[in-house]
């Protein structure tokens, strides 16, 4: 008979869960941001690689980041639990290496091929390494969440929390990197900046750690229970946990339109300031207000799914957040008006960030309830693979966009047609816009769970577990 060696499972979410989960999050993006921002500088600007080497390098790590983003969650629920659970051990056995391997990604070791192998060789490690316990991270969502409420507190204060820290590295980024470069030098700045926020991470996902002692079952025993465990999966399982399951297909696609949303937007912001409202110094304005609209939506996200479910709060807020892209689109030359309208949008992202990995929670209990299998793990980590396309399509998306406005860097802003302009709108708003109408229509269309059917799954597949 197996040996258990945890608590007896609390019945609710602690008071720690509900304020404080998602502080691993807000070090994970504390870290990742040092990438987005300035990892294409240092590899131009202080490492000095001319632009083919550079995009060899940004296209190689990516499209690599992206083959692998599938398995992650295979992994998970295939191999033996460790010694904490199969999902909450990963947030104290690998965080501490990222740091090391993170460092590496910004540091220029030699010349040549050395030194463009060191850089490649870090990034893609360091990505392998961070994506199992961000992974196990969102795992636990459906592991300590027992209903659709507890499910959408969590991943609402799990959202806050991540888009808190885009606010947070606006005054602390920049700093630390400059704090840096004077006591070591520019060329290490941005290694060193990735090193302390990836202790940061470390030491935040070990909160989470923590926060979730009790929630999930541990067997030391494998021998006759281990036969039963149906948290451990083969590769036919997993086949099945996405093949017969409609709607995870669903919101896949059209977690797609939330990402690509936010990489696109993100990326062609500095095109539209500099070129339409040819004010850059408004930017930072922009990037302030619709951080903060997005923490706020974040935050909220759970008193609308509470009252209208989640299902229907995201496709609601797709549609809205459409609709207001769309007006925004036909006030362009507005500037104002843009940056109020586009921060409303962001504050739809908020929300839409804070529901979908609830609306991937109950997508594991259907898979389990048809199954017979929990794919928890696999589910959750195939969250990874919309956000990898998301930032493959920032580039296509928004290159494409300028080719057909003919734009041209060397163009003085002052002199920008209507038709540059109208381009940057199109990348801006207009192609978000119809992803997002899109992705409301595939969710209600093709994710039929409504939170009276979650229940009822629940309760059939405690039933069978009654039942042996």
């Amino acid at each position: 008979m197996s040996d258990m060696n945890n608590k007896k499972e609390p019945k609710g979410l602690s008071r720690a869960l509900k304020l404080f989960y998602g502080v691993g999050d807000c070090g994970f993006t504390l870290m990742t941001n040092v990438e987005s921002y300035y990892f294409n500088f240092f590899l131009t600007n202080l490492a000095q690689f001319g632009m083919g080497t550079v995009s060899f390098i940004t296209t190689l790590t990516s499209a690599v980041d992206a083959c692998l983003s599938w398995m992650y969650g295979a992994v998970l629920n295939s191999i033996k639990p460790k010694k904490w659970g199969r999902y909450r051990s990963w947030l104290i056995l690998l965080p501490w290496l990222v740091p090391f391997l993170y460092a590496f990604q910004f540091l220029k070791i030699g010349d040549g091929p050395l030194s463009i192998a060191v850089i490649v060789l870090a990034t893609v490690l360091s990505h392998v390494v961070w994506n199992f316990p961000y992974v196990a991270n969102v795992s636990m969502i459906a592991v300590a969440g027992k209903t659709p409420d507890d499910r959408a507190q969590l991943a609402s204060t799990r959202a806050a929390w991540a888009n808190f820290s885009k606010v947070i590295f606006s005054y602390v980024g920049p700093p630390l990197a400059a704090l840096f470069a004077g006591m070591i030098g520019e060329k290490s700045q941005y290694g060193a900046a990735a090193f302390v926020l990836g202790c940061v991470m470390a030491v935040l996902y070990f909160a989470h750690f923590k926060m979730f002692d009790g929630y999930e079952e541990v067997e030391i025993d494998t021998s006759a229970a281990a036969k039963k465990d149906t948290t451990k999966t083969s590769g036919g399982d997993l086949v099945k946990a996405l093949l017969q399951n409609p709607p995870l297909m669903a919101l896949m696609f059209a977690d797609l339109a939330k990402w690509m949303f936010n990489f696109v937007c993100s990326g062609v912001a500095i095109y539209y300031f500099t070129y339409v409202a040819q004010n850059e110094k408004l930017l930072p304005t922009y990037i302030l207000i619709s951080n903060i609209l997005c923490v706020v939506g974040s935050y909220l996200a759970k008193n609308m799914a509470k009252r209208l479910s989640t299902r229907t709060t995201t496709i609601f807020t797709f549609f809205a957040m459409a609709v207001i892209m769309i007006v925004g689109n036909f006030t362009y030359s507005n500037v104002t008006l843009v940056i109020v309208l586009m921060s409303v949008a962001q504050f739809g992202y908020g929300i839409a960030y804070a529901c979908t990995p609830a609306l991937y929670a109950d997508t594991i209990i259907y898979s389990e309830w048809k199954t017979g299998k929990n794919a928890t793990g696999w589910i959750s980590g195939l969250q990874n693979v919309p956000l990898k396309v998301g930032v493959m399509t920032r580039g296509i998306i928004i290159s494409a966009c300028l080719a057909l406005a003919a734009f041209d860097p060397s163009i003085d802003p002052s002199a920008a047609t209507e038709g540059l302009k109208k381009g940057i709108c199109m990348a801006f708003m207009v192609i978000p816009a119809c992803a997002l109408i899109i992705a409301a229509v595939l969710l209600l269309l093709g994710f039929k769970i409504t939170k009276d059917k979650v229940e009822q799954y629940q309760a059939e597949i405690a039933q069978r577990a009654q039942n042996g």
